[in-house]
Order: structure tokens, then sequence, then C-alpha cells
């Protein structure tokens, strides 16, 4: 298999192939492309985030499972006289207005930067200091804002630019379009507290006290005790076989694994069947979160995929450091159970690799919160049961079933789609290809690939 990056932004795909150039492992790549992420792709996730990650170590033939996702705040906060106040809100998605609650008091206790040590320590051989270069000469120049962006800060405007975030996504007054330039200053001073102190600014260090003064000023409820407890874990996958291969992945509110295990073979059946066949076992219901996914396979076969999230974003930023907080206590797709002070939260990212007898064929990641699961699983079935190309794959029109409505991009089968109406189900026919239907990123034996739906790049060998 050759080295490659997939991801969310070019950006962020020349800056975890920029690493492998210098003979960075996959785990070095991984994490200066989610570093870049947080800078040029911040409409979908962010620094102050949680995520999920799974690691293929080529020589053992072994992966393992990283759980870097938000816990829940609270340790020693003492009883509160009163509630946390959450904003509440409608936002347009699509052709439906979806509910959020926003906020500092939505903002749980991050893990993307402990989660990106912990993977470094563990995997990496660069240093620190010069994975975080890609990200922080992205903060200091700007990026280009592609047209995926865009739409998606159009649709998340009014959270987007409640703070100081006004002045990022809506300079002079008018909201950034395609082709601007994304302009986040202050994270270059983030991120020059990252390269000096690692990733412990954010749980004892510098960036520690910014966020939790922010607390303070603005009733959020993350502690000190929060950040100093929090701890990413590293855990074993969950296996299911897959036509001769295994799949290894995420479980929980990834449905990943159940799912693998009833779908349907799909070569040899006609477009119509495909559409139906898979309908059939991809239920679920919307929520709207942001994410986003780097896919990388270094020079030797190690393989990392990484998914990162902010959930929608708290609307709130730290000052004059342009980190923007999460709102996953306001994500209602996540809050199972008794949510305790310490617990890790529930998440959908499903991170995957299918393996076969000759090893890693298949690293895949997605963004696109319920609609991630349908994305990965129509592409990698489009790769390794019907034996398309991993472009075509991701780029063939997608179709999500939500409760009784099937969601389908142009150049769905009709048929399908029509068969599937005479079962009662209604069909929403989407006018364009929409960032809607998720961002797959993969690297496998027959190439790399990453979706147009979020304006991702491809760096290969």
């Amino acid at each position: 298999m050759n080295a490659g990056v997939a991801a969310g932004h070019p950006a962020t795909a020349d800056a975890g192939w920029e690493i492998l150039e210098q003979g960075g492992t996959a785990a070095d790549a991984a994490v200066a492309a989610c570093l870049a992420s947080c800078v040029a792709e911040t409409v979908m996730t962010g620094l102050l985030g949680g995520g999920h990650a799974i690691y293929w170590d080529a020589a053992s033939g072994e992966a393992r499972n990283l759980d870097f996702f938000v816990t829940v705040p609270g340790l020693g906060a003492g009883e509160r006289r009163h509630a946390p106040e959450l904003l509440h809100l409608d936002v347009p998605f699509g052709e439906e207005l979806v509910h959020y609650a926003v906020g500092p008091a939505s903002c749980a206790v991050p893990g993307v930067p402990a989660g990106l040590e912990l993977l470094w320590r563990t995997h990496g051989r660069l240093e620190w200091e010069r994975l975080v270069e890609p990200a922080l000469r992205l903060a200091r120049d700007g990026v280009d804002f592609p047209p995926a962006h865009a739409a998606c800060l159009a649709m998340l405007a009014p959270v987007m630019t409640m703070d100081a975030g006004a002045r990022i996504y809506a300079p002079d007054g008018a909201l950034l379009r395609a082709g601007g330039r994304l302009e986040q200053p202050g994270l270059a001073g983030t991120l020059e507290l990252l390269a000096d102190e690692g990733g412990e600014s954010v749980y004892r260090g510098s960036l520690a006290e910014a966020l939790l003064a922010l607390m303070a000023d603005r009733g959020g409820i993350v502690t000190r005790d929060d950040l100093e407890a929090y701890e990413p874990a590293w855990v074993e996958p969950v296996e299911m076989p897959y036509l001769g291969r295994r799949f290894l992945g995420r479980s929980g509110l990834s449905r990943m694994p159940e799912t693998i295990a009833v779908l349907p073979r799909l070569r040899g059946l006609g477009a119509a069947g495909r559409v139906v066949a898979l309908v059939t076992v991809l239920e679920g219901e919307d929520e709207y979160g942001d994410t986003t996914n780097v896919t990388v396979v270094d020079e030797v076969g190690n393989a990392c995929v990484l998914t990162t999230s902010l959930g929608l974003g708290s609307g709130d930023f730290l000052p004059g450091l342009d980190l923007h907080l999460n709102s996953m206590l306001g994500e209602a797709d996540l809050l199972h159970g008794a949510l305790e002070p310490g617990a890790r939260m529930q998440s959908m990212m499903a991170p995957s690799l299918f393996v076969d007898a000759g090893g890693l064929e298949l690293a895949v990641g997605a963004a696109g919160g319920t609609r991630l699961r349908t994305a990965i699983l129509l592409a990698a079935t489009g790769i390794l049961d019907e034996g398309l190309p991993p472009q075509e794959a991701v780029e063939r029109p997608r179709f999500h079933p939500a409760g009784d409505v099937v969601n389908a991009e142009p150049g769905v089968d009709e048929e399908g789609l029509a068969e599937l109406a005479r079962r009662g189900r209604a069909v929403r026919r989407w006018p364009e290809r929409h960032h809607y239907f998720g961002g797959v990123s993969l690297v496998g034996r027959t190439g790399a690939a990453a979706d147009p739906r979020r304006s991702g790049g491809v760096r290969a060998g």
C-alpha cells in the first residue's frame, strides 16, 4: 500500500504529507494534520473538542482505538445553586429547523490536545514542536476558505458569529464566502503555547488558565479539577468479519459492528437493488453536529484514522486566542444516561480499518454525525464489495434513511427510490450534492480519496 493522507481540507492533507516526507510515522502525520484541521477547518472542528482514533501497527499486525472524547464537567464544583444556563436557538439545515443548545455551559472537558499528545508519545518519531509547525504557519498566514465550508458557515452563522467569531467569520460585517481567506491570528499564539507546553497546556498550563477564566466570567461549568483529571485511553477495537476480512473499529453509538454484521452482498445487484438493500440496514435518526476526519498511511504501512469534533460549537471563543469552545453538553443525540462528572460522553465517531490475510486493506473514517456511518459504509462497500476505484466510491451519489424519510442526492437510482416509496418511505430529493451526507477520507490498497462534499484533499505517493 502506498503512503497517503486524505482529509477534510487540502491544507490539512498537505500538513500530514509534509510530516510523512520528513520521515514521520502515521501517528506523527495524523497529529500534524489534526492540528492543521484546527486552523483550516474551524467551521467543522477545533482544539477544544473531542475525538476518537484507530492506529494500525504494521509490524505487529495489531490495532488499538484511542478514546479522547470529551468528559462531563463538574468535578470539585460543589453543590450548585443554579442549573447551568444554555442558550437555545434553531438553525436551518436544508429544509429543517434544528434545535441547538449552546453557550459556555454547553462546553464539556476537551480531549483533543491530550489525545494527540498520547498518540504522538506512543507511536510518533519526530519532535512535538515539528508537528505543530504546519498548523502554526496556517494560523500566521491564513488559509483558503473552500465552498463546502462556506456553505456550512452560512447555515451555522447564528452560532459562529455570536462572539469573537463575528470578527473571524464575518469580517467587515459580511459572512466569509468561498474563495475568501480565513484569518485567525489568535490561533498563532495558541499554537505557540501548544508547541512550548505540549497538550498539557490545556489541562495544567497557559491555555487551561485562559479556559478557566472564561468559565468563571461567563457561567461555564468546566473546573480545574475537570481539566487535571482528564485522561485519554487506549482501548481494544471491536472486531467483526466482513467478506473474508476483519472489520476493526468502534461500537457504541457508532453502531458500525452491528451494521457490518447484517450488510447484504452488493456485488451483482442492480443499482435499484443496491439502494433498497442498503436502506433497510442503515436506519437512524438525525442530528447535525460538525466533524472532520483525517486518514494517514505511512511508507511502512502503519495507519491512523482520526476523527474530531466541537459539536456545533458553543459560540464562545477564548479571548485573544481564537479558540472556539465545544458544545457537546448541548448535543441532544449524545446525552445518553446519567451525566456524572468525570464520565466520558458517548460518540457516533467511527474511525475504521478493514484487514485481510495480507494486512491492512482499507483505512477509512468520516465526518457527519449520524450520517457518518452511512457515508463510511457506502464508500467502503463500494470499494471492497463492488470493486469501485476509491474516489468513485466516495463521490457516488449518497442516500441516508432518517426514520421514515430517505434523503437522496441527485443521481441516486430512481427505480430504487420509487420502490422505497412503494414500501411506505417518504423520499426527500436534495437539489445538489451536500455536506449533510458526510465527508469521507480514506486510504487503501487501490488508492486514497477525500470527499468533495467537505472540500476534502488528498496527498499520496
